[in-house]
């Protein structure tokens, strides 16, 4: 896959704004591990290869367990998530698809039940900021590194 354009360099402003976005996402109360399962959920479901290379990285950084990793699109049928997990999955998931139609009560009730209302606009803020890069490294076409 031939990359279409650096954005970073054709764009500075955009760059900047985005990462000021990214940054005020990472100072969240939500915990890190739960940040970077959702990260990668969302990346799997847009498809993006770039990301997913680097949040799980960055998911086993944080402590996020191989376990999860592996059955994170599958994290309704595992138990190796927690209630506040598959809360954030799931409002993530919802979040994501918003164009097969507006998340329902069903997944916003877990969602309620695990955070505070402040957690729910952070945690959203996370899931949006995400699937705004998904959408810059998969319309430019970004390759992440590979193993030599």
């Amino acid at each position: 896959m031939t990359p279409r354009i650096d954005y970073y360099k054709a764009a500075p402003k955009v760059r900047d704004a985005m990462m000021a976005v990214e940054l005020a996402s990472r100072e969240t109360s939500v915990p890190l591990t739960v940040r970077e399962l959702v990260k990668v959920r969302v990346s799997q479901i847009n498809g993006c290869g770039y990301c997913l290379h680097m949040h799980t990285q960055e998911a086993r950084a944080a402590g996020v367990s191989q376990e999860q990793l592996d059955v994170v699109a599958a994290w309704r049928e595992s138990p190796a998530f927690d209630d506040r997990e598959r809360a954030a999955l799931g409002w993530a998931e919802a979040l994501t698809r918003v164009a097969d139609g507006e998340p329902e009560d069903t997944d916003y009730a877990p969602l309620a039940a695990a955070f505070d209302e402040r957690e729910q606009a952070e945690l959203t803020l996370v899931i949006t900021t995400i699937n705004a890069w998904n959408r810059f490294a998969v319309g430019f076409r970004m390759v992440h590194p590979a193993r030599s």
